[in-house]
């Protein structure tokens, strides 16, 4: 039997972890849960262990002195206000995590570390990315074009621990727009989208696509969280990917032309059929342009693109933090939150600037499985059910009304 330490156990991709080890526990005798508090409650092979990885090494190895295992999952993750606070915190914390291990002596028993990180990775929050994304794509490392990415550093920080502890081996997962849950985190589309979609009804609306024209027939490639946690269990025990890096979506391309009207159905409602023929009110729109240099600019000679790479732009019909602000949508959600017990201040967290992005982006999303498909990964998971089954999570946590 086999023992793991998941790091940020309460978030979503973090939580999806522990419950899949958990759920085995001839397989995975002990996983010890890390986080700064216990938000869910857990069978007997799970021990929560409090940690504050905003600590230095040395408070963090106290914090970890009776913690040891075979397997690290490290999928923790704090946002900060600039890409140069994300570079320093976020390598900080793992940095030092690592080396409260070493001082623990935990090193000594451990076989893999995987680290969790995504297509930021290939410079998505900045622009149009090459496609389809590839694990062998260059890095975007000039900073006199692209800020930091903090993702290069903590896999920097990992095969440099791995190569001081040559025992050790590492995986890194990239996944993308991820569909999930986890209690107290909105840091999701589904939650969002949710909300939208419940208020609007409320409010007797249609519902109508509040991002960009363009990104409504594009495409994109979603990773359900579930799905990310069988491949990590899965990557970590496969020898032959000992040391490499994957891309980690569901399997299938989606666009939202395909998604919405499933969305509107969903929650008892008809899609705006001419959503798309007004005049973009700017009171509720908004534009917002993206990195000077989108990362696709490094390949436009190679890609025969030479004077055809244009900055890109972030566009909203109709901008979710505006639209969480009006006053009667304000209203609605009180209603709502009375009448069908929910959280009250669902909307207040929803975080709106994250699914302005996720619905606003004029450039298409493809992210290749290709090479986990190589060392035998087949895992697949239809991106529209697995938006469905969290909606059906939300619902059960007093997230969102009970539509089904």
């Amino acid at each position: 039997m086999s023992t793991a330490i998941v790091c940020g156990a309460t978030g979503i991709l973090g939580r999806e972890i522990v419950s899949l080890l958990a759920s085995n526990p001839q397989k995975w005798k002990t996983i010890h849960a890390l986080s700064r508090s216990k938000k869910d409650d857990y069978p007997s092979n799970v021990i929560h262990n409090h940690i504050d990885l905003l600590h230095s090494a040395e408070e963090m190895a106290a914090e970890l002195k009776d913690v040891s295992a075979e397997y690290v999952f490290f999928a923790a993750y704090m946002e900060q206000a600039t890409e140069a606070e994300n570079w320093k915190v976020n390598g900080d914390m793992l940095q030092n995590f690592l080396n409260a291990l070493t001082f623990t002596g935990a090193t000594k028993s451990l076989k893999r570390i995987l680290l969790v990180t995504g297509c930021k990775h290939y410079g998505v929050h900045l622009g149009r990315p090459k496609l389809p994304m590839l694990e062998s794509d260059p890095w975007l490392t000039d900073q006199s074009v692209y800020p930091p990415n903090f993702y290069y550093r903590q896999q920097n920080i990992l095969h440099d621990f791995c190569k001081e502890n040559p025992h050790i081996g590492w995986n890194v997962t990239y996944p993308n727009d991820v569909i999930g849950f986890a209690h107290g985190n909105f840091m999701n589309l589904a939650s969002g989208l949710g909300i939208y979609a419940a208020v609007s009804k409320e409010l007797g609306q249609k519902l109508a696509f509040p991002g960009a024209e363009r990104f409504y027939s594009g495409f994109d490639c979603f990773t359900s969280s579930k799905l990310h946690a069988e491949f990590c269990e899965w990557v970590v025990l496969e020898e032959k990917a000992r040391n490499q890096a994957f891309n980690v979506v569901n399997g299938d391309v989606q666009a939202w032309e395909d998604m919405w009207p499933r969305l509107a159905r969903r929650f008892g409602m008809e899609v705006d059929a001419g959503q798309f023929q007004q005049e973009v009110d700017m009171k509720l729109g908004a534009k917002v342009e993206m990195n000077e240099t989108p990362p696709i600019k490094i390949w436009e000679k190679e890609l025969g693109l030479e004077g055809r790479v244009k900055r890109n732009v972030l566009s909203q019909r109709v901008s979710m933090v505006k639209w969480a602000q009006q006053e009667e949508v304000k209203k609605a959600w009180e209603r709502l939150a009375e009448r069908e017990g929910l959280q009250k201040d669902g909307l207040e967290k929803g975080t709106w600037k994250f699914v302005d992005f996720e619905l606003g982006r004029d450039f298409d999303c493809v992210v290749s499985m290709s090479k986990a498909r190589e060392y035998g990964w087949s895992g697949y998971q239809d991106s529209w059910k697995a938006f469905s089954d969290v909606f059906g999570e939300l619902e059960a946590a007093k997230v969102l009304p009970k539509t089904h």
